[in-house]
């Protein structure tokens, strides 16, 4: 008998990609369930909201999978294109709507409303919602998204009035792409997958980059995007 060989990369790539979609339909499903929830049911609505929570954080696990494939394979495509920040943000608010209420936690946003820049829309998008996400995750009730433009290049970060970043978590943003600290679990694959997609951003001799800190004017935590 002959054994079939088969590359397992791809095909766990390919299964990824499945359950990724399959996440996404349940996410929706969620928002639809909760929406429906009576008034005054809080019990319903927390879990409602903790279910949210939990599906996001593996879909954003599963984006991190599928870049760092492509990254490996050299195949990682990158479609720079003009996109208003202010869509952008308000999309992703949008889609964590649901957590946000439940929570009755507050989203502030300062940016020009026809600021503009060019990007990989839905890599960005993946990359600020996974940071948004443990921002609600952690943030006891106000975040701060603000965008413009500092030095020539676009700035965006995401602030908090949380407990602030653990210094493992701080000394993971400033490794190496080339020696990337991925025992801690979750958080070291993220904070890769951060750099790497802000590192994919290159204009000239400039390169996107990633910046943590703590003690923000929330109190908490600020992430720091920029894109040149």
């Amino acid at each position: 008998m002959t054994q079939t060989q088969f590359d397992f990369t791809a095909v766990l790539a390919s299964c990824v990609h499945d359950m990724k979609n399959g996440l996404c339909m349940m996410l929706q499903a969620i928002d639809t369930l909760a929406a429906r929830l009576p008034n005054g049911d809080a019990e319903s609505a927390e879990e409602f909201a903790r279910l949210h929570y939990e599906a996001s954080r593996l879909n954003g696990d599963l984006m991190h999978l599928l870049a760092l494939y492509r990254s490996d394979r050299h195949s990682m495509p990158i479609n720079v294109e003009e996109h208003y920040l202010d869509d952008l943000i308000e999309e992703m608010v949008q889609k964590n709507a649901l957590y946000l209420a439940m929570r009755d936690l507050h989203v502030e946003r300062e940016l020009p409303a026809d600021l503009a820049w060019y990007f990989d829309r839905d890599l960005v998008m993946n990359l600020l919602n996974d940071v948004l996400v443990n921002a609600m995750r952690y943030c006891r009730q106000r975040i701060l998204i603000r965008a413009g433009i500092v030095n020539g290049q676009l700035q965006l970060t995401i602030a908090d009035d949380g407990p602030g970043y653990p210094p493992s978590m701080l000394a993971q943003s400033e490794a190496p792409l080339d020696k990337p600290e991925l025992s801690s679990g979750r958080t070291g694959l993220g904070l890769y997958f951060a750099a790497l997609i802000a590192n994919a951003h290159q204009k000239r001799d400039q390169r996107g980059r990633i910046d943590l800190a703590n003690n923000g004017e929330l109190g908490g935590s600020v992430f720091t995007l920029t894109l040149p």
